[in-house]
């Protein structure tokens, strides 16, 4: 197993600090894949406390690839590369560290034992004996699921390399069995790392950022807004010597954010709007049916998607002819003759259609104008009724979201905005 890295004193120059992800491959610039390993690497160094500082993307090109390493090797004591570990001619990261470093490629004969035994069953490819080569003096990263080894090499004193594989699934696991290990030997935390991820439905980020400038302002806890579909979240962190000392202290500061005046959360991390509707429908064992017209079914999606939801979604109408409501929701000719069909009087007829029809708890509807047609001066483009009935009220309201972010986008607020409706309602019944 390599040994951590030297001393600082043992550096030329300023000290280098934390860690740097650098991920490989000319299809991550192209955007044929989505750059999952670096997010995924970023939240297994924040759970080791390792402080993270850079994330850089370099296609598959030597020169290009060898300056991100040596300026890499300057600023950093750990740099986490991630692609370009395969057979082909475009797999150019362990040549290119080896070129860059100054050290010769050394075959080595178990690895290429391995390679040999995986390729059993198929010929071995031509340029798969290259996946044997390391840098003389580096240690051998394991890959237990795949013919593509790491490494693990400190290439400068106080500087030290480690590449994994870029698919997912191979690096996780090389990962865990032999980086968190090394890692911890190697005296890189900075103690623990904790964060939370609060979530406000309707809120803005600028009102949301003034709500919340004291907390801003801090080195630890920190606290930093993003904005979302929708929603804004604002991300606590917190670094601490114990993970019970780093819980503590996220508790602390997450009660006052989850109580600000004016911006109330609906939840945290994993949880999502539907999430947090299920849950409080199956404590309180209430159910509920969606009536959709603009959102064709997206409402009722967002709900079944989850597991449980059948404890308490009953199930649904897409009401998206006028003649469907009526005969399936109950909406009366008239009522679409005074109102139009998008409209609060036509969206709470729908929630209580759906309800009595259905026999449920709770209703809940949804009609508007997704566009990019159908629109008039009085019922623009963007323009959403949300319904909700229950078992001692049924009230609606409206709102007009951006015509110009396109109908995906409206659809998309739509269903949360009837979810954080029933959500409300749920918590005042």
């Amino acid at each position: 197993m390599a040994q951590p890295p030297s001393p600082l004193a043992s550096q030329a120059g300023p000290p280098r600090e934390g860690a740097e992800i650098l991920c490989i491959g000319s299809e991550l610039l192209l955007g044929s894949i989505l750059n999952s390993n670096a997010r995924w690497i970023a939240e297994q160094l924040a759970a080791l406390g390792v402080p993270h500082f850079r994330q850089t993307v370099v296609g598959d090109n030597q020169a290009r690839l060898a300056r991100c390493l040596r300026e890499a090797s300057e600023r950093c004591r750990l740099l986490i590369c991630s692609g370009g570990l395969g057979p082909t001619p475009d797999d150019l990261t362990t040549e290119t560290i080896a070129h860059t470093f100054g050290s010769p490629l050394q075959e080595r004969p178990e690895l290429l034992q391995t390679i040999e035994a995986r390729h059993r069953r198929g010929a071995m490819l031509p340029g798969s004996r290259k996946q044997a080569l390391l840098p003389r003096d580096a240690t051998v990263l394991p890959n237990p699921s795949g013919t593509a080894p790491g490494l693990i090499w400190e290439a400068v004193p106080g500087f030290t390399l480690m590449t994994f594989p870029g698919v997912p699934a191979e690096l996780r696991a090389m990962w865990q069995a032999t980086a968190v290990p090394w890692i911890r030997r190697a005296g890189l935390s900075q103690g623990v790392f904790a964060s939370r991820t609060l979530k406000f439905w309707g809120a803005s980020e600028p009102a949301l950022a003034a709500a919340v400038a004291p907390w801003l302002q801090r080195s630890n806890p920190t606290l930093a807004p993003y904005a979302g579909v929708g929603e804004v979240k604002l991300r606590l962190s917190v670094r601490a010597a114990s993970r019970e000392e780093a819980e503590h202290r996220l508790l602390a500061d997450e009660v006052p954010l989850r109580n600000l005046p004016d911006f109330p959360c609906y939840g945290s991390d994993d949880e999502t709007l539907a999430s947090a509707v299920l849950g409080l429908l199956i404590r309180t064992g209430q159910t509920v049916a969606v009536a959709e017209s603009c959102t064709g079914g997206g409402l009722g999606a967002a709900l079944t998607v989850l597991p449980g939801s059948s404890a308490a979604v009953l199930g649904g109408v897409i009401a998206y002819g006028d003649r469907i409501k009526r005969e399936q929701l109950g909406v009366s000719q008239a009522l679409l003759e005074a109102h139009g069909a998008v409209s609060d009087a036509v969206a709470r007829a729908m929630a209580e259609g759906v309800r009595q029809r259905l026999g449920s708890d709770w209703g809940i509807a949804v009609t508007g104008i997704a566009g990019p047609g159908g629109a008039s001066d009085r019922k623009p483009v963007g323009l959403v009724h949300v319904a909700v009935a229950g078992p001692a009220v049924t009230y609606g309201q409206h709102r007009r979201f951006l015509a110009e972010r396109g109908r995906n986008w409206i659809r998309q607020l739509a269903v949360g905005e009837a979810l954080d409706q029933l959500r409300r309602a749920l918590l005042e019944a």
